[in-house]
């Protein structure tokens, strides 16, 4: 059996109702669990940008990746590993305010995390904290351990490429320049 990576797709799309489910039931027919997903419009006019994380192989992530760029309001999906992009998360812990207090350890641990403070009132505070999983995982269990945590919730990852072109951008260009071509023979 092939070991497993973390992979993360980046798939652009337009800006089409129901073509969420058809992707994730791309996966739902493999059996690979999404671990996050982020939808969100992208920099280009009507295009959304779906950053969606699997652990699977690479023979598996491939076919996934041809099936989902087969769905006909797909313009291109990518996928990578850690190394290939960068990425970060989103989380909120929302503490209660007199244990937090009345424990100095707990602003030791949210500088220790470089996480800050966002509100604070008599009976709760919101603590965000941006970055990498493990981070955010790490400030959440240390939190738990000082008695003080009453919520959590966490974004999925956000992702863009490190190299210096945005392929979706070049596949547009390239796609309207045909276009254009084509007119022109009429």
């Amino acid at each position: 059996m092939s070991e497993k990576t973390l992979y993360t797709l980046i798939v652009h799309s337009e800006n089409i109702a129901g073509l969420l489910n058809q992707v994730t039931a791309v996966f739902t027919r493999r059996q690979i669990n999404i671990e996050s997903l982020n939808v969100s419009a992208s920099s280009i006019s009507g295009v959304h940008k779906y950053t969606i994380t699997v652990w699977t192989d690479k023979d598996t992530i491939e076919k996934v990746v041809k099936q989902i760029e087969k769905k006909i309001d797909v313009l291109q999906a990518h996928y990578f590993v850690d190394d290939e992009i960068y990425f970060h998360e989103i989380a909120l812990y929302k503490v209660a305010t007199p244990e937090f207090q009345n424990t100095p350890e707990a602003s030791k641990v949210i500088r220790k995390y470089n996480a800050r403070i966002v509100e604070v009132n008599p009976v709760f505070a919101i603590v965000e904290k941006n970055g990498n999983s493990e981070d955010i995982t790490s400030l959440y269990n240390e939190l738990c351990a000082l008695g003080c945590v009453l919520q959590f919730v966490r974004s999925g990852r956000v992702a863009i490429t490190t190299s210096c072109f945005e392929r979706v951008n070049e596949f547009l260009a390239d796609r309207e320049a045909r276009y254009n071509a084509s007119k022109k023979i009429e």
